[in-house]
């Protein structure tokens, strides 16, 4: 796999239990790309994205992610290819009983790290980086839906990963925040990540331009090349 290319996908198929879910699907993800997965709901936004962080199993084609051959790869180095990914949820799945502080400490221990002023100035960083550097006491029933979103971006910049996989990140957001959400994503992409964003909002899609791929009847369609023949 060329160095700069993240993601390789080559003729893979995704099933869950006896179901296709997408087949036969192509597509290379490259450093700094921000590319959107649009589709209607099921179908196959998210398995698409499971399958990247090997949550899914690849049974049919060739998938590399990194350096990490998904159709071969052992349970015991799937924690190694997650760090280099961060993931960003929509119902967000922060802990409920601390703070985000703690929220963060909590995923950096996880992760191996234990210097406890290095701790501290990583999540001081990511917080700065969304802009939420005011609010590391405050409980996250005490934020908004996009402050807490701005969180879990956070959280998934905290081990600096190659990759972010935001899976309908925008869903539990009204337009003007999730604008906002989607503006912090491509600041990113630009600067340390690239960031895959499923999404089946349309408007966004065309407010921040990026390379898109459709999920549809079961295929993965590169609208990039379709577009100029419309």
């Amino acid at each position: 796999m060329e160095e700069q290319s993240l993601v390789k996908y080559d003729n893979v198929s995704l099933n869950i239990e006896e179901n296709t879910i997408l087949k036969d699907i192509s597509f290379e993800i490259k450093r700094d790309d921000f590319v959107y997965i649009i589709g209607r709901v099921g179908s196959g936004k998210s398995t698409l994205l499971k399958s990247i962080y090997a949550e899914l199993p690849i049974e049919e084609g060739e998938a590399r992610v990194f350096d990490y051959n998904l159709s071969t790869l052992k349970r015991k180095y799937i924690p190694f290819l997650r760090r280099k990914i961060g993931i960003v949820f929509q119902d967000f799945q922060l802990l409920i009983d601390r703070s985000v502080e703690k929220n963060l400490e909590f995923v950096l221990r996880a992760t191996g790290w234990e210097n406890k002023k290095v701790i501290r100035d990583r999540i001081n960083e990511v917080l700065v980086q969304v802009n939420m550097q005011n609010k590391a006491y405050k409980m996250p029933h005490e934020l908004s839906g996009g402050e807490q979103q701005r969180i879990v971006i956070a959280r998934a910049l905290l081990n600096s990963p190659s990759l972010i996989l935001a899976d309908e990140p925008t869903g539990n957001l009204d337009p003007e925040t999730g604008n906002q959400i989607v503006a912090l994503l491509h600041s990113i992409s630009q600067k340390e990540a690239a960031v895959i964003m499923s999404t089946h909002n349309y408007s966004i899609v065309q407010n921040f331009p990026g390379k898109i791929m459709k999920c549809e009847n079961m295929k993965l369609i590169d609208l990039n090349h379709v577009e100029t023949e419309e």
